[in-house]
């Protein structure tokens, strides 16, 4: 299969990419290396990329770009997005708007006059806002409560548009917090672990009894290969990974793994962030076969020894 994955560079574009290489599929990835976060960082995440032969990747803006420079394609994995909660708020949401919704409309549009076999849409449990029911169903009302959710329930409307319009076969995979190697910087575990290494403070945004459905890398990405093998065309699937514990319990998690005691504060509550994520993952079960492997403490073991290892070499 010749596959697309946008966002290639990033945090779960990278892994994704890697996977379906190791697949014998090729691979067209593109990235614009957005100022989120360092653009060293993401080159980075290429490098195991680069080394196949079978992977082409392609800097460009996809809210700009020609897609028809992509040639045939057969599977779309459209990671790519303006992320974090915090900074949507504001004038930046216009780069929510541009990433997040519009770049979402042009690849649709594009794809609709082309026999793809699917595509594959990565959302997030921010489309659920503080949920009526926990563990949380795909069919329940959604209330995001950041402009980050807003901009990924819109794309996920635009997504379901197209597949009753246009009968693009899209199927819409909502991440529950993702942790793991290659991790964000400004994400919760990576910041933590940093500070275990370090030596540096860590603010803690609320009380820390915010309760979180942390996600392994390794099952989102098995649960992104299961949609190759499976009828899930129109389909909306919670991707959590079963471990659900708060933010407090979660730093000494890491504390312990680390043997560090990390310097710690307690800063406001951040606007937008939920009080408690859990994935129902029923349906990701009957459709896709779909069971979290990753339990959390292995998953920060790995992480922590990832960031150790980079921390050494940079330094």
């Amino acid at each position: 299969m010749r596959i697309l994955v946008t966002g290639v560079a990033g945090f779960i574009g990278s892994h994704l990419g890697e996977a379906l290489l190791r697949a014998n599929h090729q691979v067209i990835g593109i990235d614009n290396f957005s100022n989120y976060y360092s653009k060293k960082i993401k080159k980075k995440n290429l490098i195991n990329l680069q080394k196949n032969n079978n992977f082409t990747f392609i800097e460009d803006d996809l809210a700009y770009f020609d897609l028809s420079k992509v040639g045939r394609i057969d599977i779309v994995f459209h990671e790519s997005a303006q992320p974090g909660v915090r900074d949507s708020w504001g004038n930046n949401f216009d780069n929510y708007i541009k990433d997040n919704i519009l770049v979402t409309q042009r690849l649709l549009e594009f794809f609709k006059n082309q026999k793809i076999h699917k595509f594959i849409f990565a959302s997030s449990s921010s489309v659920y806002g503080d949920s009526e029911t926990y563990p949380t169903r795909e069919d329940i009302p959604l209330y995001p409560i950041s402009p980050y959710g807003v901009s990924k329930l819109a794309a996920e409307k635009l997504c379901y548009l197209y597949y009753r319009n246009y009968q693009i076969p899209v199927t819409m995979l909502r991440y529950f917090t993702v942790y793991g190697s290659r991790q964000r910087p400004d994400m919760f575990f990576n910041r933590a672990i940093q500070a275990a290494i370090t030596g540096s403070k860590l603010t803690i945004f609320g009380d820390g009894k915010q309760l979180r459905d942390f996600t392994h890398i390794k099952d989102i990405i098995q649960a992104n290969l299961a949609c190759l093998e499976n009828n899930v065309e129109g389909q909306v699937i919670n991707i959590g990974g079963g471990s659900i514990t708060s933010i407090n319990n979660a730093v000494e998690i890491i504390e312990n793994i680390s043997g560090k005691q990390i310097d710690k504060s307690l800063g406001l509550k951040e606007k937008g962030d939920v009080l408690i994520t859990s994935a129902d993952l029923k349906k990701a079960k009957k459709i896709l076969n779909y069971i979290p492997t990753v339990k959390l403490y292995e998953g920060l073991c790995e992480q922590v020894t990832w960031q150790k290892n980079i921390t050494n070499y940079e330094n």
